[in-house]
């Protein structure tokens, strides 16, 4: 425990002071605060991660790992990626560090790249050296590859047992969802090296892809451990509706696309067999219309103590970002935020300096930093 306050510590007195653009002040339910906009030119930016030293590190799409220092963009980007194919949804997508990395150094990314059967999603890990990645390892692969450029999934998140979980979308083909021998539409469980977990629910089950921990998942984009329970959350994108929040538990179906509150898109049938059937979990909290989930962060921070236990969603459809007041698991609150204000929220981050950050996904994409403004308190 005190290795870990002496490492929050660093990266809080780390952090620069920008000079940055500021925005009028936004008013809350609870807070008033302001917009303050670090980085700009970013390209489809998708994943964001703290250093210990205070710098970021920033995924964009097309397929680039960008260093932001002191609020400026470093314009070479670092080298020693894998070969990654940027189409359609795909690219390079999130970025984790490894709870121990100030010891090991490793920092683990997902992208999205060709095999012999087609595009999949992979993770790897590597350490970072100056400007340039090395000791490059690929940890994991999608088992059945397709040409399909949608639905990679792709966030990642470290338990507090050291176990990696990886989002993968059904890759645009509903069924695969319901597969256990197919790693689309599931959460996968690895160690950091990327062993299988024997206590994994699967891992006995023949034929049943050892990694899965829960499937029947349409395309997960966010997700984020409750700091003070230690549970995995994620969300998934719906169809015409139907967006839904999770709590992701070992084994469990989430449904899809047997169950769903979304419809078809344009014709608006019904898709499966309704919203409820027996053995399939039911979501904590769901979305009509859908708002197109990505990124999620748990607040726990002393910057807004009124969001503390809040859960913060990035929306990409409606621009915005909406917060959730959870009572024992429950949502029993939503609150929208920076309507049309900021573009396509990609991603969502809790900042060790108790402050909210937010990625855009746009071609001049940005790094915004949601501070106090005033008392910060309504």
């Amino acid at each position: 425990m005190i290795k870990i306050n002496i490492f929050l510590i660093l990266l809080v007195t780390a952090l620069p002071s920008f000079s940055a653009q500021r925005l009028e002040p936004i008013y809350s339910d609870e807070h008033d605060f302001r917009v303050v906009t670090l980085s700009e030119g970013l390209e489809h930016p998708w994943g964001l991660a703290f250093l210990p030293d205070g710098r970021m590190l920033v995924t964009e799409r097309p397929g680039r790992l960008r260093l932001i220092e002191e609020g400026k963009l470093n314009p070479t980007p670092i080298s020693g990626l894998p070969e990654i194919t940027a189409s359609g949804q795909g690219g390079l997508l999130d970025i984790l560090l490894h709870p121990d990395y100030e010891r090991n150094g490793w920092l683990y990314f997902s992208y999205v790249a060709f095999g012999s059967g087609g595009m999949g999603t992979h993770v790897a890990r590597a350490r970072l050296d100056g400007m340039q990645l090395r000791d490059l390892e690929v940890l994991f692969s999608l088992n059945i590859e397709s040409m399909s450029g949608r639905h990679f999934g792709s966030r990642l998140l470290f338990d507090r047992a050291g176990f990696l979980y990886i989002t993968i979308g059904d890759r645009g083909d509903q069924p695969r969802a319901q597969r256990l021998n197919d790693h689309a539409g599931s959460v996968i469980r690895l160690h950091e090296d990327g062993r299988i977990p024997q206590d994994n629910p699967f891992v006995n089950q023949p034929d049943a892809a050892p990694e899965i921990f829960s499937y029947g998942h349409r395309n997960p984009q966010g997700m984020a451990l409750h700091p003070h329970t230690g549970e995995v959350w994620l969300h998934e994108h719906g169809p015409q509706g139907g967006d839904e929040l999770n709590h992701v538990r070992a084994g469990r179906n989430y449904g899809w696309p047997v169950i769903t509150y979304g419809v078809n898109y344009g014709i608006g049938t019904r898709i499966g067999e309704g919203t409820h059937k027996p053995g399939m979990v039911q979501p904590n909290y769901y979305w009509i219309p859908s708002i197109a989930p990505s990124g999620m962060a748990f607040y726990f921070g002393d910057r807004f103590p009124q969001w503390r236990g809040s859960l913060f969603i990035g929306s990409l459809k409606f621009r915005l970002l909406t917060r959730l007041e959870l009572n024992n698991g429950e949502v029993v609150k939503e609150e929208r935020l920076l309507r049309g204000t900021l573009g396509r929220i990609r991603d969502v981050r809790s900042g060790p300096d108790g402050l909210l950050y937010l990625l855009t996904d746009e071609s001049n994409g940005r790094l915004v930093r949601l501070e106090p403004d005033g008392v910060g308190q309504r």
